[in-house]
């Protein structure tokens, strides 16, 4: 194995780690916006089955599936090619991450939904009791519990959500396994090339566990009734 030729590769699939973190990031971003509005719609009973729906959709069905629907499979839709959203669709950096995003937003909905579903059913009561409204309940006792419930399953999809990044290399975005299989392509050295790529979403993974593990710890509550 050339230790030299792993060391150059691994400057060079450095190129597309800007591009992993931003899909990585956006993805989470838009994901728990879109999560949030799911739990939101759990609360009617129409709006119930629209979230279920959508979530076991996305949940059943493989990302990688999922992305060549959007970036292929949309394409053939003749009311979509001449409507306003076709310049984005037509691009697969806003295809890799409408996928990621649509896909996230199914898995961040049920780990949310875990959360608040944890959150005790008094401290609502009492909020309710000192005149909180319902959005102020949301914001102070519903969310902030829930969220620090969920955080343990949530660094899980985190890292999982990075590692899925690596799938929109399929649709022609070069990240960090794009700029891989391209390697492999011109060098045919699959082991030193994809051992490179392994370390860079190792490192990835271990940042991501390390700052979930300090979040968990300054939401703890034992940390909050030490400062009280």
């Amino acid at each position: 194995m050339d230790f030299t030729f792993i060391q150059e590769t691994f400057v060079k699939l450095l190129a597309g780690l800007p591009l992993t973190i931003n899909l990585t990031v956006l993805s989470l971003l838009g994901g728990g916006v879109l999560a949030l509005l799911l739990n939101l719609l759990r609360t009617s009973r129409t709006g119930s089955y629209v979230a279920k729906s959508y979530i076991f959709l996305f949940r059943g069905t493989p990302l990688l599936i999922q992305i060549f629907m959007i970036y292929y499979g949309l394409g053939n839709i003749s009311a979509i090619r001449h409507s306003m959203l076709w310049p984005f669709l037509r691009d697969p950096w806003w295809c890799g991450l409408l996928a990621l995003i649509l896909n996230d937003a199914a898995y961040t909905a049920e780990i949310l939904r875990g959360g608040i579903r944890a959150v005790p059913s008094g401290a609502i009561e009492a909020a309710r009791v000192c005149g909180m409204s319902s959005v102020t309940i949301l914001r102070r006792i519903t969310l902030p519990i829930a969220v620090r419930q969920a955080l343990p399953a949530y660094s899980n999809e985190v890292i999982s959500m990075a590692k899925s990044t690596s799938l929109v290399s399929t649709i022609s975005l070069m990240d960090v396994t794009g700029i891989a299989n391209a390697e492999v392509s011109s060098t045919y050295r699959a082991l030193e090339v994809f051992i490179s790529a392994a370390v860079i979403y190792l490192a990835i993974s271990l940042i991501v566990t390390q700052a979930m593990t300090l979040c968990e710890k300054c939401l703890s509550p034992d940390k909050f009734g030490a400062q009280a």
